[in-house]
């Protein structure tokens, strides 16, 4: 299966993406056609495990929006069983040092370019048969998460690491990383500054930038500003904030 991020990346397109927290097949059904372009399962801060990893991805698979999963962390056996279910892209937190993004496509990668393991037991079912194992290593995005003081020090060398197709800024770490308070829609100066460097550092290299919003308007801010890829809150943050303007006009 073509990976559709990549494809609007090189076509220096924009690309909207969902986020699951909650742990549900149905729920993820029914957001999943909501018009995103990807939907990434939260296995780091949601209430998600790897069976309900897979029941998301088994919902979303109809609507035709590419399935990712933000990893717990850095390790060769839930990156590799991800895969195996059908992630398309993976999101890594705290990714700091080169050596961290290389161990990140290393796990991710099929022999030569990695170490995973081959049994892509869903995974296998995305394109014709037989065919997963020939291009899964150029079609799967890789997206270290870029959020500590440390890992935008060592931007030049994370983002050369060959393999590395994006990268998404946690802006909630980012802050509190650098002594300020931990938030998603950032105003602060300094934090728009770093913001501008990723920016620079990964267009002239061709990689694409992600970033998590919590608002609409803010996501759309960030597009003209230049990210590829912007997250609007997750399916918990847009149900409650519907579900309290929904009451608050009925008792206003």
């Amino acid at each position: 299966m073509a990976n559709k991020l990549k494809a609007a990346w090189q076509a220096n397109k924009a690309v909207v993406n969902g986020w699951l927290a909650i742990p549900n097949a149905f729920s993820a059904e029914m957001y999943s056609r909501a018009g995103w372009d990807s939907v990434t399962v939260d296995m780091q801060h949601g209430v998600q495990d790897y069976l309900s990893c897979v029941a998301c991805f088994q919902g979303m698979q109809s609507s035709g929006v590419v399935p990712m999963v933000r990893v717990p962390w850095n390790e060769p056996g839930i990156i590799g069983k991800v895969l195996d279910a059908g992630a398309y892209g993976v999101i890594c937190p705290m990714v700091n040092t080169e050596a961290e993004a290389r161990a990140l496509v290393q796990y991710s990668k099929y022999p030569p370019k990695g170490t995973r393991s081959n049994g892509p037991i869903r995974a296998g079912l995305y394109g014709e048969a037989g065919n997963y194992q020939k291009t899964a290593n150029d079609e799967i995005v890789l997206m270290p998460m870029i959020e500590t003081r440390t890992a935008i020090s060592n931007i030049d060398a994370i983002l050369d690491v060959p393999g590395i197709d994006a990268i998404y800024i946690g802006p909630s770490d980012l802050s509190f990383s650098l002594g300020k308070e931990p938030k998603l829609d950032v105003e602060d100066p300094e934090v728009l500054k770093i913001y501008e460097g990723l920016l620079a550092a990964t267009s002239k290299r061709g990689i694409a930038a992600g970033l998590h919003c919590g608002s609409a308007s803010y996501a759309k801010r960030m597009i003209k500003m230049g990210f590829k890829l912007v997250t609007i809150s997750n399916e918990v943050g847009l149900m409650v904030n519907a579900a309290k303007a929904a009451i608050a006009e009925v008792r206003g």
